[in-house]
């Protein structure tokens, strides 16, 4: 190992590799999952969803939403913004332009796009920012006014860039005046392909929502599961059944399962590596016992047994696989912390994985030397001396 160092670097780079992944993927699912949790506390669990069933309770039922759906729900205690929303339903051969119905050439041929019926209230739940202009508030809402948001990906498709033009879009031969382009949500991210109209327009336009409708609510931190159990009662007293609330997931549950496919998928990444990392020991560790054939035979000729030359070349896998293991779990500590510098993220390393790397490593290079080292106890004294 001494006399041939460059050799012995390049063998055990492979268990540095597979030990270093190990470690690294380890540690960096650790800290996505850390990641993963407080994202979920702060996003999902202030997030409910009510839909409405009336039509699974009765089928000449009505729309589930009172009129004054927003200000009711906003009335209950730790409710943030609340608003209602549904899908607009179109004849199959109505597109989006923005050029009147009759003119060609470029983006304003038409394209599809789902056009949402939603109150400002959603707009303020799922926390939409805009790259230009401005929202729609009550007041273009409570007159109908034929006003219209577009996701940032519907704006691309139809050409518009700027609203210093005052950009009309045709939802058929509807015409709406272009109020803001969407550029990012929190919650909702569909809402970046959509048209986006007040609800009241579109029940002016098209009438109101046959079903299909839901309210988006955001809460405080800790109230998502009262609201879901108080919101059916507080909007519809006469029918709660018609409206279905659907609080938060258990964020530890979800933590759970996301970071349980996160380490599988990783493991088996660093088990391949760990497996190349074994292959090129034991291939290393075979070409020595060739190249040693008549120092073996020597040794076997000076009274050497079997198990002395066993041991000799386990020792010499079974170090360069420690050593692997070492220099792999530096390497694999200090990626997860740079990362997770880099990222702004808490580092998270689990001792236990610090303190089996290296033993992986030794266990990775005693095994990859197993057959190199039975072949060169089998070899005869004479016969390595006649070479």
């Amino acid at each position: 190992m001494v006399q041939r160092p460059a050799r012995s670097v390049l063998t055990a780079l492979g268990t540095v590799l597979g030990v270093g992944a190990f470690v690294a993927i380890l540690g960096l699912t650790a800290t996505a999952s850390s990641q993963i949790d407080t994202r979920f506390n702060a996003l999902t669990a202030t997030e409910v969803t009510v839909q409405d069933v009336a039509r699974e309770q009765n089928e000449f039922a009505g729309p589930a939403f009172p009129e004054d759906a927003d200000a009711r729900v906003q009335r209950l205690a730790g409710v943030r913004h609340a608003g209602v929303y549904w899908s607009v339903r179109l004849p199959p051969t109505t597109s989006v332009r923005s050029a009147p119905v009759g003119s060609t050439g470029g983006p304003a041929d038409g394209e599809r796009a789902e056009v949402v019926a939603a109150s400002p209230g959603v707009l303020r739940a799922a926390s939409v920012t805009v790259v230009e202009g401005r929202l729609y508030d009550e007041f273009a809402t409570d007159r109908a006014q034929p006003v219209a948001l577009i996701g940032r990906g519907v704006a691309s498709r139809l050409g518009i860039s700027t609203l210093q033009t005052r950009p009309v879009v045709f939802v058929g031969d509807q015409p709406f005046t272009v109020a803001g382009i969407i550029g990012g949500t929190e919650r909702k991210a569909d809402l970046l392909l959509s048209v986006v109209v007040p609800h009241r327009t579109a029940e002016r336009i098209w009438g109101p929502p046959v079903e299909g409708a839901a309210m988006l609510i955001a809460t405080d931190l800790g109230a998502a599961r009262q609201i879901a159990a108080e919101v059916p009662t507080a909007l519809r007293p006469d029918h709660p059944e018609y409206l279905k609330a659907v609080p938060p997931p258990d964020p530890r549950a979800l933590r759970g399962s996301v970071s349980g496919d996160l380490s599988q998928l990783f493991l088996v990444l660093a088990a391949i590596c760990l497996v190349i990392g074994a292959v090129g020991i034991a291939n290393t560790t075979l070409v020595a016992v060739l190249e040693r054939t008549a120092e073996i035979g020597l040794r076997r000729a000076l009274g050497a047994r079997g198990r002395h030359i066993t041991t000799q070349f386990l020792a010499e896998s079974g170090a360069l696989g420690a050593l692997g293991g070492l220099v792999g779990t530096s390497l694999g500590v200090l990626t997860t912390v740079t990362v997770a510098l880099v990222r702004d993220w808490t580092p998270v390393v689990h001792p236990a994985t610090v303190a089996a790397a290296p033993a992986i490593g030794l266990l990775t290079g005693l095994l990859a030397g197993l057959y190199p080292a039975w072949r060169a106890a089998r070899v005869q004294p004479v016969e390595a001396l006649r070479r």
